[in-house]
């Protein structure tokens, strides 16, 4: 039993020493993922969803050889890895295994900030800030070539040459970041030892109205003293297989993320919502399915697709854990040929490694053989993505275009709604619509024209025989008397707005049920134009309906209004009273009782083209009511212009400081409410003991 024992201390005391010597000797890592990954619906929401990149490795040298401030890496087809060593002043090329190639630039290169290899001759371009050059090599390390700052006037005389990071085309123009210039991307031709083209994807410089007012009021010496406004330099750049330039520039918020053409212009449509880029952007990849990869200088990595839309975000910040797959300060991001993502950490020395996950290349395949017009076979992987995530709405969205392509439509259209892909819904509807138009128009215009004559024939029938006489005697008798009167009212109130004041005024014609009636149609209105309007026009989310709090928030809103302007004329000698202030306020809706059903209908026929429609009859509706409550409080209350300018500011003010006290009286009954309930569980424990 004791020799067993001893055995048994022995193995294990040997195999601690091996596991202890292999977490030190090689030159990888690995350990399991220490991060989420999410994505974005349809709404803007950010939602967890599966785990897109495995985080499988970590390269801290390559050969015997450890990087000091590295600030950039290049990854060619074949996977060799050139690493701007910058710390050494050198280009470290070597094998994502850790092997060690070879090394560019000793002697020669000071401070090397960014690196480029060429797929066809291999030859390394290097962007040295400190050498106030960039460098060419040739494959096996020779100096070809030396570009300084050009010696053109356009460049400007004042601004210094320091490259730190660049891209070449195929033609061999380069694409070169220099710092503090921020007239925009320097554009370098290889002839005659290199020839300035101009500046390429300049940043613009944007002027807030706060900022233009400040400027207009300020005396000369305090605009000096001002901050200037000067537009952002980019941070880092890329080129896609189609010679495409991606740019990324902190502080740009809705333009971060740039896809340059040959021209300079940006291809991605501009992003409605800042959040959907990172503040703080270090590094671009292009992808190899017309995707981008953007990292943060924190460790978090997104992936988009070619219109700037997010896929994946995932990653994040080490917090002295040191897991693999968690950064400090990143400064570069790659991507090699079998999706593999490498993320270079300057203040750590060292390269994450992540690999794609089943459910990444799923999706990928299916970008690409969408790029590639092969709709039919990107529907399988888009099949078996929705298996994994029925609720990842780009792939929805990728499923409905699949079918919009293969010109089934009715399903294109369930998928975009699934998707919440308006476009997309408003592409297959204009299909839809206009083959029901091409088989039902005829007989449309039958129903049109039949329903004419019958009204004219009805109307002949009416004069010659009166066959309408006992329904009109009947209306007659009963339009003109009690509530009905009234709610009529509202109506000629809507067209007459001074001649319906002085009735409310004068007339009789304030009351209490007639504005209540117009006031209970105008919220049941809202409530279904609000839940059931088109898709286009819908603007909550599927499957919610807060009904409650809509019919609560339009009473509390009335009956705030109402109060309060009665408040203010009547301290400012109104002669309103508080039924005809609620009365002229009630009438002053009948615009959107009208006009709501017509935009109700229009909802569901229109498509993204033809909204404006929508949008004309709501300017005219909102105006209109604007309009109306002016007049109201102007003649009701017998002011003149200036007066009822006067009462509606302080209205408004009444109103702004009323729901400023009931904000507090919330907090504070809140924090009463949570110490009542603190006191009463900390009573119920100690009486359990």
């Amino acid at each position: 039993m004791k020799i067993s024992e001893k055995f048994i201390k022995l193995v294990a005391t040997f195999l601690t020493a091996i596991v202890l010597i292999s977490g030190i000797s090689p030159a990888i890592a690995s350990a399991e993922t220490p991060y989420r990954t999410f994505t974005k619906d349809g709404y803007g929401r950010t939602l967890e969803t599966q785990t897109a990149y495995l985080a499988h490795s970590t390269i801290i040298k390559f050969g015997e050889e450890f990087l000091k401030n590295p600030n950039d890496m290049y990854i060619t087809k074949d996977g060799t890895m050139y690493v701007a060593d910058t710390g050494n002043g050198r280009i470290v090329v070597g094998k994502a295994s850790g092997e060690l190639i070879k090394v560019i630039g000793e002697g020669t290169l000071v401070s090397p900030r960014g690196v480029f290899v060429t797929e066809e001759n291999k030859h390394v371009y290097v962007a040295d800030r400190d050498a106030a050059a960039v460098f060419e090599f040739d494959e096996d390390g020779n100096v070809v070539n030396k570009y300084t700052k050009p010696d053109s006037p356009l460049y400007g005389e004042a601004l210094e040459f320091m490259p730190v990071k660049l891209v070449v085309n195929d033609a061999g123009i380069m694409y070169i970041v220099c710092e503090s210039n921020t007239n925009g991307i320097v554009e370098i031709a290889p002839d005659n030892g290199g020839t300035f083209l101009g500046y390429f994807g300049t940043n613009f410089a944007s002027v807030s109205l706060q900022q233009i007012i400040f400027r207009a009021i300020l005396t000369d010496e305090q605009r000096a003293k001002q901050r200037s406004n000067i537009p952002s330099t980019p941070d880092n750049l890329a080129i896609d297989a189609k010679g495409l330039i991606y740019t990324v520039t902190r502080g740009e918020e809705y333009n971060t993320l740039k896809r340059l053409n040959i021209a300079g212009n940006n291809l991605i449509k501009s992003i409605t919502s800042a959040s959907a880029y990172d503040e703080t952007p270090a590094a671009v990849a292009a992808g190899n399915h017309d995707n981008v990869y953007v990292a943060s200088s924190e460790g978090y990595i997104y992936e988009f697709n070619n219109q700037g839309e997010l896929l994946f975000v995932f990653g994040a910040s080490d917090d002295g854990t040191q897991r693999v797959g968690l950064s400090t300060q990143v400064s570069s991001i790659q991507v090699d040929a079998s999706d593999n993502i490498y993320i270079l950490d300057a203040d750590k020395r060292q390269i994450q490694v992540y690999q794609p996950s089943e459910f990444t290349k799923l999706l990928h395949n299916a970008l690409y053989l969408y790029s590639k017009g092969r709709y039919t076979e990107s529907k399988e992987p888009l099949r078996k993505v929705l298996e994994m995530n029925s609720m990842f709405d780009y792939a929805n969205k990728a499923m409905g275009r699949a079918y919009f392509q293969e010109e089934n439509y009715d399903t294109a259209l369930k998928y975009a709604r699934l998707a919440k892909d308006w476009e997309g819904y408003s592409d297959a509807f204009w299909e839809i619509r206009n083959e029901w138009l091409k088989k039902n128009i005829v007989a449309a215009l039958l129903f049109i024209i039949a329903l004419y004559i019958i009204i004219k024939a009805v109307k002949y029938a009416d004069k010659r025989k009166g066959i309408l006489n006992k329904p009109r005697a009947a209306w007659d008798s009963v339009k003109d008397k009690g509530v009905l009167s009234n709610v009529r009212y509202a109506k000629y109130f809507m067209r007459h707005p001074m001649d319906g004041s002085y009735g409310i005024a004068r007339e009789g014609r304030a009351s209490w049920s007639a504005p209540s009636i117009i006031l209970l149609i105008f919220t049941i209105e809202y409530v279904i134009n609000k839940y059931l309007c088109g898709f286009l026009q819908k603007d909550i989310r599927e499957g919610r309906y807060e009904i409650p709090s809509d019919i609560g928030t339009i009473v509390i809103a009335i009956v705030a209004v109402t109060l309060c302007n009665y408040l203010v004329c009547t301290i400012n000698e109104g002669e309103g009273t508080i039924k005809k202030i609620y009365t002229y306020f009630c009438y002053s809706l009948m615009p959107y009782v009208m006009l709501t059903p017509v935009v109700f209908i229009l909802s569901h026929v229109v498509t993204i083209n033809e909204e404006f429609l929508i949008t004309l009859v709501e300017v005219v509706m909102y105006g209109w009511i604007l309009v109306l409550m002016i007049l109201g409080i102007k003649d009701v209350n017998n002011y003149t212009p200036k007066e009822t300018f006067k009462v509606i500011c302080l209205t408004l003010f009444t109103i702004l400081i009323v729901a400023l006290l009931i904000f507090i009286i919330y907090v504070l009954w809140a924090q009463v409410f949570e110490f009542i309930s603190a006191v009463v569980g900390e009573v119920v424990y100690r009486l359990g003991y």
